[in-house]
Order: C-alpha cells, then structure tokens, then sequence
C-alpha cells in the first residue's frame, strides 16, 4: 500500500481524520516534524477515535530520515502550484503521497526534490487557495488505491 508523508502537519483534527483514513485504508502514515501539536491532544484522539491502534504511524525528525525509513520511495508531491491533475499519474504500490502543511504547503527544498512530472494538483474553483489537508489525502488515497484494484 502507500505511504502518506504529512511533512509538519498543523491541525490536529486533520491529523486524526487521516490516521482513520490510514487505518480504512491500510496505507502507512508518516509525519514529519516539527508537528503542530502534541499526539497525545484530545482534539487528536477525538478525530482519529480508537483508530489509532488500527494504523501504522510513524514520526520523523525529517523528510531525509522518513524517505530513508521507508526505503527512497518514488515520490507523489501535492501542491495547489502543480499543474499535473492527480487522476494523470500513475500511483505505484508502495509510492509516498506527500503533503505539506495546512497554512502554507510544501516548501520550495522540499517540493524541488520531487521532479516535476510528480508534482500533482487537485483542481478547484478559480481564486480558492486549498482544500482541507484531510480531504485532499483522502481523494489521493482513494484515486491510488482504485489504480490498484483496491488490494489490500
């Protein structure tokens, strides 16, 4: 299955909706600090409820050491300034479906390492900056997993 990397992630909530994403899923959730919050916050526990137990989370003191731990991956990069759609690419099992933080997105160093064929977007009405952080990784998960006939 997948590996969705949360470089930094922010907002609690967001972040339990995705490790229930994870856990339905089965794809592996890593997060890369620093985080935005503490793993033991209500507001955390309350989103991902007892699903935490179901997912395979891992925490990372950075990208370098997270790509390392999961074995250099090819890398899926989204970002609101891609301009390849996420239903144009090819998701191959085991792939790092990478998203940056809710208020800002991927850095530059970070979204530079990923090539640009494998900078994707999600497309939205004209003038909107973002989707929700969970929202977005549940559609990319999605989209990844029916490429792959929904193997678990």
């Amino acid at each position: 299955m997948f590996h969705v990397v949360l470089y930094q992630p922010e907002i609690p909530p967001n972040t339990g909706n995705i490790i229930r994403l994870c856990a339905n899923t089965g794809a592996n959730l890593h997060l890369v600090e620093p985080l935005g919050f503490d793993l033991d916050e209500p507001r955390l526990r309350r989103a991902g409820l007892d699903y935490h137990e179901f997912a395979r989370v891992q925490v990372h003191a950075d990208i370098e050491e997270c790509f390392r731990s999961i074995g250099h991956p090819q890398v899926l990069a989204f970002s609101s300034k891609a301009s390849i759609v996420y239903t144009d690419a090819v998701y191959p099992p085991g792939a790092a479906l990478l998203f940056g933080p809710e208020t800002r997105g991927l850095p530059p160093h970070v979204l530079d390492r990923v090539p640009q064929s494998r900078r994707l977007t999600l497309p939205m009405q004209p003038g909107n900056r973002s989707l929700n952080l969970s929202n977005a990784v549940a559609v990319v998960v999605y989209e990844g997993w029916r490429q792959n006939g929904f193997r678990v």
